[in-house]
């Protein structure tokens, strides 16, 4: 009985795409304009964004309406270090995630108590004081109160690459392409192994987890520290692209946008993370372009085609569409 390349799982097809993919994207900032690089670059740091909201919402199974918090967690501890402890900007990534990852294990300590709704409501409350925090006269001195801290765009470390010109804004693109991939690597890896099974199995069967042997509180509290860890560190990104950081970019809307780019791509898919990107980022200047009166409400009308047509997100839409032109196996 023979069985098709497309049905075969050690097919090297997905990893073609992979690899065609990337060499696409490598080329993409030689060919548009420096807005346009500057653009693909924030869609990367949402992709990461969307990536951790989906490890805790899409697979333990927790909700957050919060995450704007963390983005400002990540992009602040970026822009201080770099405005007041004069850090490179690349060395102020691992140290964004690793207080991320702190402030959101902790958070989802006391958070392990309330579920559903509640657990929505008290990471609203986050994302609703956290600016306010920020805007604090006895923080100012680290903070830069309302008018936030401004901080110089790294200058790209070779002039040439691949006998190309390498600006600051395609240098970034690069940088910022790279932190993607090895998010995404660690993602993939989290979800296919022990940790991703275990949030799967509490997410589904919370009981019956529980009574084969799997610790609930430490794997939730975990899944909000991963998840706030991948979100710091698209904070601090962000912060460094856009050279930055006030607390009025990281308003409650910023979480409920992550939220929408999480269900627009497709809950549970890593590609989704991407797809859920470029909608953020891209339809709401489409829906400008289309009426300056009410551009709001011509995105809320895309809004709601995108989730009529595709219940399951652009990922689950795409993936459905493979397998009906997928030939069947003899």
């Amino acid at each position: 009985m023979s069985t098709s390349t497309a049905s075969n799982p050690s097919t090297p097809l997905p990893w073609i795409r992979l690899v065609l993919g990337l060499i696409a994207a490598c080329a993409l900032p030689f060919f548009i304009s420096n807005y346009h690089v500057f653009q693909a670059s924030m869609v990367l740091t949402y992709a990461i964004a969307l990536v951790g909201l989906n490890i805790l919402i899409g697979y333990s199974g927790q909700i957050s309406l919060g995450h704007g918090a963390f983005l400002a967690i990540g992009a602040y501890t970026s822009a201080i270090l770099m405005d007041k402890v004069d850090m490179p900007y690349w060395m102020t990534i691992p140290i964004a995630a690793a207080i991320c990852l702190a402030v959101g294990f902790l958070f989802g300590l006391p958070a392990l108590r309330l579920e559903g709704h509640y657990l929505a409501l008290a990471t609203f409350a986050l994302a609703v004081s956290l600016p306010q925090l920020l805007k604090f006269k006895h923080l100012e001195f680290l903070t830069g109160g309302v008018q936030g801290i401004v901080i110089m765009k790294p200058e790209p470390p070779w002039e040439m690459l691949f006998g190309l010109k390498l600006n600051s804004d395609r240098w970034l693109y690069f940088f910022t392409l790279a932190v993607t991939v090895v998010m995404f690597v660690i993602g993939w890896n989290l979800i296919r192994g022990r940790v991703g099974r275990a949030l799967i199995a509490i997410r589904d069967q919370p009981i019956a987890a529980a009574s084969m042997g799997i610790n609930t509180p430490l794997y939730k509290s975990l899944a909000f520290g991963v998840s706030a860890m991948f979100t710091g560190v698209a904070g601090a990104l962000s912060a460094i692209l856009v050279a930055f950081v006030a607390p009025d970019s990281f308003t409650v809307f910023l979480s409920i946008t992550l939220m929408v780019g999480m269900v627009i791509g497709g809950v549970t898919s890593l590609p989704g993370a991407l797809y859920g990107a470029i909608f953020i980022q891209f339809i709401p200047n489409i829906a400008d372009q289309i009426s300056k009166a009410a551009p709001w409400a011509i995105y809320g009308v895309m809004l709601i085609l995108f989730m009529y047509t595709m219940p399951t997100g652009i990922a689950g839409a795409l993936r459905l569409i493979g397998q009906k032109i997928r030939p069947s196996p003899n």
